[in-house]
């Protein structure tokens, strides 16, 4: 009796049109090894490959962090791992790197990567934390504080691109908005707990919003009728709601509006200033930070907190103008359009 043929091996799903558009269906994407060109193909074009992320300013982040051999550092937003590799990379031999990230999903995949490109335990370790408790990180792993702190504000491009994380409203996906979805609760639990004060309060501060109070009650007035528990439901609430007002785009307005429930959901801003307001007791004498922001709110946090420590002495030196991408890079990426760098040195 011969032995039975061997099952033959599953088909990919197939997608309707001549390219893949859903996440999920970019699978030479996701494996960029395996797909090199077509990957080369993608950032030619000036996107970002679906399942990854591209690291903004490296070059101007290095020159102002000048990471030595032997040296210490934090990436406190690890991320997909680009800039952490080219520190990794600065400060061997001897040298060692912490990274911090709350995300549950996309922090494992990054360790294993930074693992499969050489970067062991004695030289790469990666916690699940928030970098607001940096102070305590620091007290137990480098009592005699760092050389180098990284900090890079902005959401990644595979927590935008993944529907399922409720980041983007180009496509249908929970309305949810969190960096741990594991932890609080989603945008629309938190939507269908506010009150148009609370709102339009909430997008004036976070995003800085001019039609905070048209939305505020547009928004509620659907949410009473039918719970939006969508990020296209959201936005198409957004977009009715500017329907008289041909000259605004609404694309910028439901971005700001998107910026601002992430910000509340995530509590950042309370996050960002307990981060600055240990910082500078983090580092080493001479020891230097720098911190990419992508709005207003958190670049102007990070401005008054250099320049406050500036005067009380706690710094010795910051950014006098802030640093923004070449152009180049913003032909390249165009998601570094908002990126914002700033930077201090220990006294």
């Amino acid at each position: 009796m011969s032995d039975p043929s061997p099952e033959k091996p599953r088909r990919r799903p197939r997608y309707s049109g001549k390219n893949p558009r859903q996440f999920h269906e970019k699978y030479k994407e996701h494996q960029p090894d395996r797909y090199a060109a077509d990957v080369e193909k993608v950032l030619a074009s000036g996107k970002t490959p679906a399942g990854t992320h591209r690291p903004i300013m490296v070059r101007e982040i290095m020159e102002i962090l000048a990471p030595q051999p032997g040296e210490i550092a934090i990436d406190a937003t690890l991320g997909y791992g680009g800039h952490t590799r080219e520190i990794l990379q600065a400060i061997a031999p001897g040298g060692r790197l912490i990274g911090l990230d709350v995300d549950p999903v996309e922090l494992p995949k990054t360790e294993a990567r930074l693992r499969a490109l050489g970067f062991g335990p004695e030289v790469f370790t990666a916690q699940r934390i928030n970098y607001a408790g940096l102070a305590a990180l620091i007290a137990r792993e480098a009592p005699g504080g760092v050389d180098i702190i990284l900090a890079d504000l902005g959401l990644s491009s595979m927590q935008i691109d993944n529907p399922e994380r409720g980041f983007t409203f180009k496509v249908e996906g929970p309305l949810d908005l969190r960096m741990n979805p594991e932890r609080g609760q989603p945008a629309s639990a938190l939507l269908a707990s506010m009150s148009v004060a609370k709102l339009e309060q909430l997008l004036l501060e976070n995003s800085d919003e001019p039609h905070a109070s048209l939305l505020a009650r547009r928004i509620l007035d659907r949410q009473a009728k039918t719970p939006i528990t969508t990020t296209t439901a959201l936005a198409a609430v957004i977009r009715e709601a500017l329907v008289p007002q041909p000259r605004i785009d609404p694309n910028d307005v439901i971005r700001r509006v998107f910026q601002a429930l992430r910000i509340a959901v995530n509590d950042e801003f309370s996050a960002l200033d307990t981060f600055l307001r240990h910082l500078p007791q983090c580092l080493r004498p001479g020891g230097r930070v720098a911190i990419l922001t992508f709005h207003s709110g958190e670049d102007r946090r990070v401005k008054h907190a250099f320049k406050a420590g500036l005067q009380e002495g706690a710094y010795a030196k910051i950014a006098r103008d802030v640093v923004r991408p070449g152009a180049e890079e913003l032909r390249a990426n165009p998601r570094s359009a908002s990126a914002k760098l700033r930077w201090a040195r220990r006294a």
